[in-house]
């Protein structure tokens, strides 16, 4: 019989949580002390590594990642009444930044096993409407999991949609494409356009942040101007020039810059990317192995190149053991409740029912603590704590 872990934490364990080093701290200061804070050479710098990183052409860091989202939205023209596919499996802001743009999200089941989007039932509903009737698709790589970029641009070449990959949650993460080749999360050869948040839960953290990478050139320069009011300053793009000073907006854009002081962070943070990623696959399998012979949990299934931003697993009473995982300093967190089942989406005519395996994964899911610094002491008092409770 199980028996109360002796360990008792020093700190309250979190689902996720940023790790700070003082070499992070050292490159915010030196970028405080220089004579930019926005719109300097730390942006820049950011994006170019950023794509070499994932693979990409081209990337425009902005705000955060709904920025990101908004933005891309707009630069693949989304208008009122155009119709775009997701997952109801993720933070609302990946059907939310089709709403922003007045255009219709329409929600697919999850795959059970993964909570990713089923493209399976992508295909089914492509094929009982129309071709048009569907303008795009927003795939995500939920808990770090990549999705099948290759099949999903094979479904968006079919039925002539455009494609954003929401990967907020997979930064170093890769598939096997059909040739043996990994292929990373943002690396712009399948989907138009893909995007990352540096929230402090993620694997690269600057406080708030986000990423859109990119290998087209016109989408390129249109996010430029759409992330800082429409403006350009580029001699070859304006209507005339009046001097130096001279700038035009071209179009209605947003404030959505990133300053130079949180991308310096984001640069520090970067070189420790591949480190964070590995400790986080070590983590996963320590879990993967402890309830492997424990029928009542169930995480969600695995793969070499999935970035395991989150380990989710499934129990029978997800409310009984969130509740007395906290009572025990540890903070899970359940990841996500249904997009469609919010008041606002049921307003737009969504029901409860609608989608029933994703209602049955947010019935029975909680991500368990997944970060870089969790110690190996702190995840077996967690491992331990849930055999306790669940087993």
């Amino acid at each position: 019989m199980s028996t109360t872990p002796s360990f008792q934490p020093t700190r309250p364990i979190a689902y996720g949580r940023q790790h700070i080093t003082p070499e992070d701290v050292q490159a915010v200061t030196e970028t405080l002390y220089s004579d930019y804070l926005t719109q300097g050479p730390k942006v820049a710098e950011f994006e170019q590594k950023f794509a070499a990183y994932v693979g990409a052409d081209y990337a425009v860091a902005v705000a955060n990642g709904t920025a990101a989202l908004h933005l891309c939205a707009l630069a693949l023209g989304v208008q009122p009444g155009q119709r775009v596919i997701t997952t109801p499996i993720t933070f609302a802001a990946s059907a939310n930044c089709v709403r922003y743009c007045g255009g219709e999200v329409h929600f697919v089941d999850i795959d059970p096993a993964t909570a990713l989007i089923d493209l399976v039932a992508v295909r089914q509903l492509l094929e009982s409407h129309p071709k048009g009737h569907f303008q795009g698709l927003i795939p995500v790589d939920f808990a770090g999991l990549p999705v099948n970029l290759e099949a999903a641009r094979q479904l968006c070449n079919e039925f002539g949609l455009w494609m954003i990959e929401d990967s907020c949650h997979a930064p170093g993460g890769f598939f096997t494409d059909s040739r043996g080749r990994e292929q990373r999360c943002g690396n712009g050869q399948f989907a138009d356009l893909a995007i990352f948040s540096f929230h402090p839960v993620k694997h690269i953290a600057t406080g708030e942040g986000g990423m859109i990478t990119t290998n087209r050139r016109d989408l390129y320069e249109h996010l430029l101007r759409l992330r800082t009011h429409g403006i350009s300053k580029d001699p070859a793009h304006l209507q005339r020039n009046d001097g130096g000073w001279y700038m035009e907006m071209q179009e209605l854009g947003y404030n959505y810059r990133m300053p130079d002081m949180l991308c310096a962070l984001g640069i520090s943070q970067l070189t420790r990317a591949d480190e964070g990623l590995l400790r986080r696959r070590e983590l996963a399998a320590r879990y993967d192995a402890a309830f492997a012979d424990m029928p009542a949990v169930r995480p969600l299934a695995g793969a070499p190149g999935h970035a395991y931003h989150l380990y989710v697993i499934q129990v029978p009473d997800r409310k009984a053991l969130y509740d007395a995982l906290r009572e025990r300093q540890i903070f899970a967190q359940v990841h996500y409740i249904p997009v469609h089942t919010m008041p606002y989406y049921q307003s737009l005519g969504w029901h409860s029912g609608d989608f029933p395996l994703a209602e049955a994964y947010y019935a029975h899911c909680l991500s368990i603590p997944l970060f870089p610094s969790l110690t190996d002491e702190e995840q077996k008092y967690v491992i331990d704590c849930i055999r306790e409770l669940v087993g």
